[in-house]
């Protein structure tokens, strides 16, 4: 049986590719929010793993940052 994803080192990896992401981008949590259009502490919750993305919104932060969701994904299949 499978437990929680958001505590899982795959979502791990990808929310410190994410974030190192935004960080090589130049934004801000507040400036990233700001292009996704969600509140800032959405970003917050995502990067501390307090929230996991759905497929969609990962597509859509992928595209606010500018990013090729395929190189994350990548990252998951690593090992």
């Amino acid at each position: 049986m499978m437990g929680k994803t958001v505590s899982s080192e795959e979502n791990s990896k990808l929310t410190k590719w994410l974030k190192t992401k935004r960080h090589e981008k130049g934004h801000t949590m507040r400036s990233l929010a700001q292009v996704l259009g969600t509140p800032h502490s959405f970003i917050g919750k995502i990067e501390n793993q307090e929230r996991r993305l759905d497929v969609i919104e990962f597509l859509r932060y992928c595209d606010a940052l500018e990013v090729d969701p395929y190189e994350g994904l990548g990252l998951l299949k690593e090992d």
